[in-house]
């Protein structure tokens, strides 16, 4: 049986650490900081395995969270009410289309299943592995599977800190207004800028969503 692994939170006491650093660095992050809840970046660990946590970030892709949530419930329920590689590999594509599941996000997450049962991948211990770079290489290898689904995956069921997704349209528009920027900033550009934030972008990232919202 594949259960949800156990990961060491981040206590309220290290992540106000880490915003006071943040805002040491920027004031104009520092204002943002002031005005909106601590980071849960790595302080509430998601009770759901890894896998099923992929799972749900492929279905996320390009959709509203509560058109996302309403699939993977969906999914979920045809798959007798839990995401495991073997239950998934058994639901075929027209399954997966009437849950509202698009052809090619069906493909990515069967891929995903096969990866578990061949033992391409191992899931469950993907929180052991220290290298951001290696989780990324190993899940991008699949096919489907982007930087933008990876990044979900590593900030908010990893825990990760140092993850920084510019290919979020979320955070590239938080960054925007947060520096009253009149024109668009380019994903490369935004590359840069985090530069001087390491090792704490996922927490930066963070507070662009909420300015943005």
């Amino acid at each position: 049986m594949i259960a949800p692994v156990p990961i060491t939170p981040i206590t309220e006491r290290q992540m106000k650490k880490v915003i006071s650093e943040i805002s040491s660095r920027d004031k104009k992050f520092a204002r943002v900081i002031e005005s909106h809840p601590l980071c849960t970046i790595g302080r509430n660990p998601k009770p759901v395995t890894h896998f099923e946590s992929l799972v749900e970030s492929v279905i996320s892709q390009q959709l509203a969270v509560k058109a996302a949530d309403t699939i993977f419930l969906r999914v979920k329920n045809a798959a007798g009410g839990r995401i495991t590689p073997s239950r998934i590999a058994t639901l075929d594509e027209a399954t997966m289309r009437e849950a509202g599941v698009s052809g090619a996000k069906h493909r990515t997450i069967q891929g995903l299943a096969s990866a578990a049962l061949e033992k391409q991948i191992n899931f469950n211990r993907l929180h052991e592995v220290e290298s951001d770079e290696e989780i990324f290489n190993q899940l991008t290898a699949l096919w489907g599977i982007g930087p933008w689904t990876v990044d979900m995956f590593m900030m908010h069921q990893l825990g990760r800190l140092n993850i920084w997704p510019t290919g979020d349209l979320g955070v590239r528009r938080g960054w925007e207004k947060i520096y009253s920027l009149s024109e668009e900033i380019s994903p490369k550009e935004l590359e840069i800028k985090g530069e001087k934030f390491r090792p704490y972008r996922s927490v930066v990232a963070w507070y662009c969503w909420r300015a943005w919202g």
